[in-house]
């Protein structure tokens, strides 16, 4: 029991590599201040900032989005009639460029830091504490983000994507299962909740294979994870290609299933679409998938933009945060951080029209461990690879929720 609250609580630490993990990433271009519209009322300035034109999990679409809604929004009447002003940083993967970002932020008097990826919170969050500055809405790749009083996460990142999603294997007839992930101390936080997941629905510990970083020929972990097994959980971002090619080379039958961001559409396109070994992958998510009408609103703003992803977690977490942030800042009689941090934290919910579970910061739905205390959201969606693409598992699917799952207390 208490190397289960010492495993659990020490979870924040490395919550970094899922970076790696749960987005695809991706070249794009230079940041940079978007346009305005012709709205009368003052602007309403915000920051976004992510990972471009750099090693690493590079994140063009998370500015792409931040200014596709910036459109949006300013074509449909702007904030209280004023125009929504999104600042761009590109933050480089370098926690000296994210630091320097959140520097401009201040500099820039911005209201908030909206929907942003970087793996640096330990550097740029006490620069926006200090200032009062709310970041609302990052990615959850951060350990900062669960901890820090002026974040405000829309999800709940690591812990509650990789519990629910060794619960939905286990649901959905998984035995015996293998987690194939990184030879990284901080990728085994994802074994970790994975096997919480898994073990919390009745299934056995899955077996854990650790893949080097440096691998190119990943057929010995293939064999390894088919062995003795009838699932494989894939947690290895962009690199899970790699393991599918191997896969399909062995001749394994095994399914196939992971979160969000490793088994993709495009990967499904590229290895035989409905005919392929991803068909019927079990995906665990945060949002419904592209395909729900909850995210009509986004798929009209990206309309056009072929370099906008919207089954990218990452992006759709950007649309999420902003969205969150009108509504929220149309509750304010004058728009500034302070009134926003004092909305966000006394909100009695804020709908985001069916993409989330009306979100809540208050200290009474806080999750109630060390480290973690700044989720609130801690739901999960249950999804397929269905025909070439992400859809959800069953119809008439909905949010589930780990909460209990992350807080319950093994026996012994």
């Amino acid at each position: 029991m208490n190397d289960s609250h010492r495993r659990r609580s020490s979870a924040a630490t490395c919550l970094a590599v899922t970076a790696a993990l749960l987005a695809a990433g991706c070249g794009g271009k230079e940041s940079g201040s978007s346009t305005q519209t012709s709205l009368k009322g003052a602007p309403v300035k915000v920051m976004v900032w992510n990972p471009e034109d750099t090693q690493g999990s590079a994140q063009p679409g998370v500015r792409l989005t931040a200014q596709a809604y910036e459109k949006w929004i300013n074509a449909n009447g702007g904030i209280k009639g004023g125009p929504l002003k999104v600042l761009t940083c590109n933050e480089k993967n370098d926690p000296d460029e994210a630091e320097k970002c959140a520097q401009q932020a201040v500099a820039d008097k911005v209201v908030a830091v909206v929907g942003s990826y970087s793996l640096a919170g330990d550097r740029y969050m006490p620069i926006l504490q200090k200032a009062g500055i709310p970041y609302l809405g990052g990615t959850g790749v951060s350990a900062a983000e669960f901890s820090n009083p002026l974040s405000f996460p829309v999800n709940g990142g690591t812990p509650a994507v990789f519990a629910a999603h060794g619960r939905q294997l286990v649901q959905e007839g998984c035995k015996k299962i293998a987690g194939v992930r990184y030879d990284l101390a901080a990728a085994a936080i994802v074994s970790q909740f994975l096997t919480l997941g898994a073990t919390s629905a009745g299934g056995a510990v899955p077996k854990d294979i650790k893949v080097p970083l440096t691998a190119t020929d990943l057929a010995p972990q293939v064999a390894a994870a088919t062995k003795g097994t009838d699932c494989v959980s894939v947690i290895l971002g962009t690199a899970s290609g790699l393991f599918v090619k191997s896969y399909v080379q062995s001749g394994a039958k095994t399914k196939l299933g992971s979160v969000v961001g490793n088994l993709t559409p495009q990967l499904a396109a590229g290895t035989g679409g409905s005919s392929g070994p991803l068909e019927g992958a079990a995906i665990t998510g945060y949002y419904p998938p592209a395909s729900d009408p909850a995210w009509k609103d986004f798929l009209a703003a990206a309309k056009g933009d072929k370099d906008i992803d919207t089954t990218n977690g990452a992006n759709e977490t950007t649309w999420v945060a902003f969205k969150v942030f009108t509504e929220a800042a149309k509750q304010l009689s004058t728009i500034s951080a302070k009134a926003l941090v004092q909305e966000l934290n006394t909100t009695s919910g804020i709908d985001t029209g069916g993409l989330t579970p009306a979100l809540t910061w208050n200290a009474s739905t806080a999750l109630p461990i060390k480290g973690l205390d700044r989720i609130h959201n801690t739901t999960a969606t249950e999804l397929t690879i269905r025909n070439g693409q992400i859809e959800w598992a069953k119809a008439g699917s909905t949010f589930v929720d780990v909460r209990k799952v992350l807080t319950a207390t093994p026996a012994g």
